[in-house]
């Protein structure tokens, strides 16, 4: 294996196009072509992951948050993300970073964190629109329909999830009358022509719709092709933010807590705000800070929300507004999950061995009570 077959394992289970706009995710340093023997997965890129990634002999990082999200000017070796990219290419170490695009994936760090809580029959919380379709039915001789459709399958046409060079065809008899100034290939001017022609549809990405126009009417024989294009109604794709659920069996807010407190080992501790007597059935959860999602989990109508990073005020008025109950369990370890999905994804797809870097990277590691 090379980095270059990791990547590519993981950013189809996290295609990158998933990401939101403001992120920065792929591979940040390394070859593409070096090989592969030993990977290491965390959350955060630190100097003791670099640490343990020399002493692993990993060739690989994989990393939930990027290194370099904000715009740098420098990566030299006396700035702190410097010395870690200096460190990393010293030591042979590439650096892949799959975030907001895990965050959305199906499975992704949301499905890790509501399988880890018992959740079952998820869905998300806020849904990602599938990638907006349009399905083409062209008119071609029969004898054409195998050079028109390889041409718009050679643009990316007929892709279907992980199926390519989807079509259907049907044939019927097709009708015209060349006028004239018209060339036609079959036929002659003013003489109404009948000809045994296919129906082929498939259906094409909305972006490549210009290709896949171009790449029609440069390899069908008429000089006027027949066709329509249709645009295809989004039905969902089950991608997105976070995760909605059901617990097997309803219990307390008190006693729920102990089980996500539990579930997650969370360096910076639980907090939960509602009545600690509350019934819990319905669950969200988000990986990492949620709270921007505050607004749409209370429009659920779900009992509790689990995420982390939640602020005083944004919590406040939530709850204030009729939202569910809450459950803060950090940041970090409602993302540590993921590392143990992606993990085994590079072991099933990649047969390279991973290590998880299970010593919590939450910068708040000192706790008082007193």
């Amino acid at each position: 294996m090379t980095v270059g077959d990791v990547v590519d394992a993981v950013e189809r289970a996290y295609p990158p196009a998933l990401a939101e706009s403001w992120d920065a995710v792929g591979l940040v340093c390394g070859d593409r072509a070096e090989p592969v023997r030993r990977v290491l997965a965390c959350v955060d890129v630190t100097d003791a992951v670099v640490d343990a990634a020399v002493a692993e002999k990993a060739d690989l990082v994989i990393a939930h948050h990027p290194l370099l999200m904000r715009g740098v000017t420098s990566v030299a070796a006396d700035t702190p993300k410097g010395r870690i990219v200096h460190r990393l290419i010293r030591n042979g170490i590439a650096l892949l970073s799959a975030h907001t695009n895990a965050d959305s994936a199906r499975p992704g760090v949301s499905d890790a964190l509501a399988d880890l809580l018992g959740l079952v029959d998820t869905v998300p919380i806020e849904p990602k629109s599938a990638a907006p379709l349009d399905k083409w039915v062209v008119m071609v001789p029969e004898g054409n329909v195998e050079q028109v459709s390889e041409a718009m399958f050679a643009v990316g046409a007929g892709a279907i999830g992980d199926y390519r060079d989807c079509s259907w065809t049907v044939v019927g008899t097709g009708q015209f009358e060349a006028q004239e100034d018209a060339t036609p290939t079959i036929g002659e001017i003013g003489t109404r022509t009948h000809v045994d022609e296919a129906r082929v549809e498939m259906v094409a990405d909305r972006s490549i719709r210009g290709s896949v126009l171009r790449a029609l009417r440069n390899a069908h024989p008429y000089e006027e092709p027949a066709f329509d294009v249709f645009e295809l109604a989004d039905l969902g794709s089950g991608l997105g933010l976070g995760r909605v659920g059901s617990l097997p069996e309803p219990m307390t807010l008190r006693d729920f807590t102990a089980v996500v407190a539990r579930a997650l080992g969370a360096p910076s501790g639980i907090r939960a705000a509602g009545d600690p007597d509350a019934p819990v059935r319905t669950v969200a959860v988000c990986g990492g800070a949620g709270d921007s999602l505050l607004g749409r989990v209370r429009g659920l109508g779900v009992d509790v929300y689990v995420t982390g990073d939640l602020r005083h005020h944004p919590a406040d008025e939530s709850l204030r507004d009729g939202g569910p109950a809450l459950v803060d369990a950090g940041h970090w370890a409602t993302e540590f999950p993921w590392c143990a999905q992606v993990a085994e994804l590079v072991r099933k797809d990649c047969d390279v061995p991973v290590v998880v870097y299970d010593t919590p990277t939450d910068p708040f590691g000192l706790h008082s009570f007193g």
